[in-house]
């Protein structure tokens, strides 16, 4: 009956919107227009600026630039790079091309490779329209979920309480491990275009994993791939990520990023 009603739930918002991932290939969901996605990044990035320390470390902040900068000359646009005095092993990209890098995660990586890595990740989300996908899926959800209050087929508290449970853990966290699989191959394939190294990306991850301690959600709660499950991925994809970095390397693109 549960699966019904979460099915029931999704077909409310099933046929509003439908695109092809250009990059992987992937269908998705999307039913929002990217112009507005691009303004809240805007918002959020500028929120951010004001809210959190801005690193003025010119070591830090040329590392960080550089990289971007050559990850971002393969997908071409103006792309913004802010480096926030935090020391949470995090980096970020928005909407509307924003990049956020922590100190944690640059003082964590031990080489330009590693953090191309994640930075290589996070342009994957913004190239991949993850966070479009994102808000219109939790619009789909809600949406079909007060349309079942109206027609009576969720009239109960506690129906609707494990609707809600339904929808974050069958459909919501599921999308998002699939997003977060999607840009580490995307993020590996565009670090080793732009001639960084691919194999430190496993190297980055496992770094993470030990850094992290074990404190990770079991992966089924969690937005996110667990380590060993995102590290695996990277080394399926190895073969074809050091095809494309060894004709980047011969065609001249060599970083020389230094932290």
């Amino acid at each position: 009956m549960l699966k019904k009603l979460i099915a029931f739930v999704l077909l409310a918002g099933a046929l509003a919107g439908c695109a092809t991932n250009p990059l992987t290939g992937r269908s998705q969901f999307i039913a929002m227009p990217d112009a507005q996605l691009n303004q809240m990044g805007l918002q959020a990035f500028s929120q951010m600026k004001h809210q959190k320390p801005i690193s003025h470390s010119v070591q830090y902040n040329q590392f960080a630039h550089c990289i971007a900068n050559a990850l971002t000359r393969q997908t071409g646009g103006q792309w913004e790079v802010v480096v926030f005095k935090d020391n949470s092993l995090n980096a970020f990209a928005l909407p509307g091309n924003k990049i956020g890098v922590y100190t944690g995660m640059i003082k964590l990586a031990d080489n330009q490779d590693q953090l191309a890595a994640v930075i290589g990740h996070e342009i994957g989300h913004v190239l991949s329209r993850h966070s479009n996908e994102r808000a219109s899926q939790q619009m789909a959800v809600s949406q079909g979920m007060g349309l079942l209050q109206q027609t009576g087929a969720g009239n109960s508290p506690a129906m609707m309480g494990l609707l809600g449970l339904g929808a974050q853990y069958g459909v919501l966290m599921p999308y998002s491990r699939t997003q977060e699989s999607e840009a580490d191959v995307i993020g590996q394939k565009l670090m080793a275009s732009a001639g960084f190294d691919p194999r430190q990306s496993v190297i980055l991850w496992q770094k993470m994993a030990q850094a992290s301690k074990g404190q990770q959600p079991i992966e089924f709660m969690s937005t996110h791939p667990s380590d060993a499950t995102r590290i695996q991925d990277l080394q399926q994809g190895m073969p074809q990520a050091m095809a494309v970095y060894q004709q980047a390397q011969a065609a001249g693109y060599h970083p020389q990023c230094h932290k």
